[in-house]
């Protein structure tokens, strides 16, 4: 007889790991430390799942998915708005952890989403400290809004508390810096990275923490994950609109702001933007087509190592586009 496949969801939480096996009713709980994440995969490790899913909760799923992948059990972390949208789809309305985890099994057995790679220690800590760069900007944007409306009894406050954020802000890029200069691997991609025009700092950190898949996919897969790849809404004679949906915000964002230089002075992306205006596309679709045409080449250049030459024409790159 074969074997039989074997499907398993676990809801994370703070405290706790819930953890279902598709086609049973028994739901495990154990803590979420490392007592109960040993106790999961001794658990788990018999039944030699084929694979596992859990939803991504802001980093509590960590510590059980990288002890699970250490142990030779297929594990993928899943965006939560698609396991939820499955979940509707299948009329699973109602919402508890034993639910969730349940529902993850069954996600895991029907979707079975690809196995990838997990982000490294040192990838999640460069992650983590682009995000506290992100939230520093955030305040000091609110602060510096705040300022312009405040009395002047707080105004003073205002002003200090926006100095320290600015100290922060130089800290955390100084932190940025260091970690990457004491990797090899992303100092030389960030160096080739920025020999792009329009590709700074600010993309080049985000991509190396935020996009690690970066010259290991094709242009299409890497362009879906970033969330600048088209999703058509035909149906029938009715052809509506391609939009752009999903995907890593923070690379997202970080092309945007990219793009904007990348338009004035990258003579690559300077003429595909004009001749897309020049055909009537609205700007914000030249813009995003751009964001996909930059990670394009980007993409190659990282597969390739090869070093930004706008006298090498595209197809050398092995780069295919679509307008």
């Amino acid at each position: 007889m074969a074997e039989q496949s074997v499907y398993v969801g676990i809801d994370v939480g703070k405290e706790h790991l819930d953890v279902a096996r598709h086609g049973e009713d028994e739901v495990w709980r154990f803590a979420n430390d490392d007592a109960g994440i040993q106790a999961l995969v001794d658990q788990l490790a018999p039944f030699a799942p084929t694979l596992v899913v859990l939803e991504a909760t802001g980093g509590f799923e960590f510590p059980a998915a990288a002890a699970l992948a250490a142990s030779s059990i297929p594990v993928v972390i899943a965006n939560p708005r698609q396991t939820r949208d499955f979940a509707k789809s299948t009329g699973q309305l109602a919402k508890t952890d034993t639910i969730d985890a349940r529902g993850l099994a069954f996600f895991a057995a029907r979707v079975r989403p690809e196995v990838r790679e997990l982000p490294s220690e040192a990838t999640r800590a460069l992650e983590a400290i682009l995000a506290r760069r992100r939230q520093i900007i955030e305040m000091t944007t609110a602060e510096k809004n705040r300022l312009g409306f405040a009395l002047k009894p707080v105004q003073k406050g205002i002003q200090k508390h926006i100095r320290w954020l600015e100290r922060q802000l130089s800290d955390v890029d100084q932190d940025l810096d260091s970690m990457i200069r004491r990797s090899p691997v992303w100092a030389a991609r960030q160096d080739l990275l920025q020999t792009v025009p329009g590709v700074g700092p600010n993309l080049s950190r985000t991509l190396l923490a935020a996009l690690p898949e970066l010259g290991r996919l094709s242009h299409k897969q890497i362009a879906a994950l970033a969330g600048v790849a088209p999703i058509a809404r035909d149906s029938g004679k009715f052809r509506g609109k391609r939009v752009t949906w999903g995907g890593r915000a923070p690379v997202r964002a970080a092309l945007y702001m990219s793009v904007w230089s990348a338009a004035k002075w990258n003579p690559v992306i300077r003429v595909f933007h004009d001749r897309l205006r020049a055909k009537g596309k609205p700007a914000k679709v030249a813009q995003v087509a751009c964001m996909r045409k930059l990670l394009t080449i980007l993409n190659a250049m990282i597969r390739d190592g090869a070093e930004w030459d706008p006298s090498i024409p595209l197809d050398q790159l092995r780069i295919q586009h679509s307008c």
